[in-house]
């Protein structure tokens, strides 16, 4: 009986002994039949795959799957790990498809320690090669005025052949397939953009656009684009502008946020200021809706104007706003400075009171003379026509 237990004990052993090795040897395949299928979404593409035959009659391992792509938006590898075979990601299909895909083990086959392929399965697929090469639109670019409406133009390729005609297909998660657009833009006779005025479009959310056509000479070749339309804002043209004077050289601007669906608090502010005779203006960025200004010089006429994008709050880019009318400070009318008092003047009416008053007191003097010497003649000639008389008197009476 103790033998019989000492052997029992003995066989668990060397089972136990037996699946460590095999743990410990354990080699994992990678998935099988990996795919990249495009359902129309014009780059959000489906990837599925299989897994590894060997692991069909693996009853007691979880079987994870780690999944890397190329992410030609950002130009780095993304990873996601998963336990379901098929996984959704936006692709540029304008460059290649990268993805490879690794299987991981874990549970009691393997000890409970995870365990990795070590090789992957591999998908790279080349863009498509349909449509006349160097046909495809140029300088593709989308505008949401004001978060109202969204308005996508292009450029015509030099090489499209004559009698061309342009098509935009645009899809998102919300659409069961893709649709073309509401309202094109024509101009000189050819399509050149499409507006989405009346179209809701979801923000947040990834927009798929298709611009492919047609020529006699055939297909032209398609471009594809992804964005999200919060990222692509342009505010309205700000209004009310209005420059108040303060004490102490101070000048204070001042405005309003455009009417319509962004909200103030997510723009910034860019203010130019521009003085005569002066090159090139000053720009300053700020939040608020108004800015003052210091030590502004007196002689100078100010100006100013403003435009205002979404701030990095808010969006992760933005398209600044056209520029507001200028608006100027009061015109400063050059004032002739006061005279200020000559030195010289002075000395020379000094001069000539002092002259006068020596004048005058020449004149007084002489006049005082005169009449003086006046006074002393006329006892003179008194006694001059008296003393002939009484000599003439004397002689009679003797």
């Amino acid at each position: 009986m103790v033998i019989k237990c000492w052997l029992t004990h003995l066989m668990l052993l060397l089972i136990t002994w037996k699946e460590s090795l095999n743990c410990s040897g354990l080699t994992v395949d990678p998935p099988e039949n990996l795919t990249v299928v495009d359902p129309g979404h014009f780059g959000h593409l489906e990837i599925s795959w299989s897994p590894p035959g060997s692991l069909i009659n693996m009853t007691n391992c979880s079987t994870v799957y780690h999944l890397e792509y190329f992410n030609t938006y950002k130009n780095s590898w993304n990873a996601a790990r998963m336990s379901i075979r098929s996984y959704s990601v936006q692709f540029d299909l304008m460059k290649d498809i990268k993805v490879r895909v690794f299987t991981i083990l874990d549970g009691p086959c393997t000890n409970n320690k995870m365990i990795k392929s070590t090789n992957y399965t591999e998908l790279i697929q080349k863009p498509p090669s349909t449509g006349i090469v160097d046909t495809e639109v140029q300088d593709f670019i989308c505008l949401f005025h004001n978060m109202e409406y969204l308005e996508c133009k292009w450029r015509r390729n030099p090489k499209t052949p004559a009698n061309s005609k342009h098509n935009l297909y645009f899809w998102h998660k919300k659409l069961a397939q893709a649709v073309d657009c509401p309202n094109y833009i024509v101009s000189s006779g050819d399509r050149s953009g499409c507006n989405f005025t009346g179209t809701s479009l979801p923000k947040f959310t990834d927009i798929n656009f298709c611009v492919n056509g047609s020529s006699p000479k055939g297909p032209l070749k398609p471009a594809f684009f992804s964005l999200q339309i919060q990222n692509h804002v342009k505010p309205a043209i700000a209004n009310k502008l209005r420059v108040q004077t303060g004490p102490d050289m101070e000048l204070r601007l001042q405005w309003e946020c455009p009417a319509g669906s962004v909200p103030g608090h997510c723009l910034e502010w860019e203010v130019e200021h521009s003085q005569k005779g002066k090159t090139p203006p000053t720009k300053s960025v700020t939040r608020q809706t108004s800015l003052t200004l210091t030590s502004v010089h007196k002689s100078e006429r100010n100006c100013f104007r403003v435009r205002s994008k979404l701030s990095k709050y808010c969006a992760d880019k933005s398209f600044w706003s056209d520029w507001s009318q200028p608006i100027c400070d009061q015109e400063k009318k050059e004032i002739a400075p006061e005279p200020q008092p000559s030195v010289v003047p002075v000395y020379i009416c000094i001069a000539a009171a002092i002259i006068a008053m020596l004048v005058l007191s020449l004149c007084v003097g002489a006049a005082l003379k005169v009449k003086k010497s006046r006074q002393e003649k006329r006892p003179n000639a008194l006694l001059a026509t008296l003393f002939p008389r009484n000599v003439t008197v004397a002689a009679g009476e003797a």
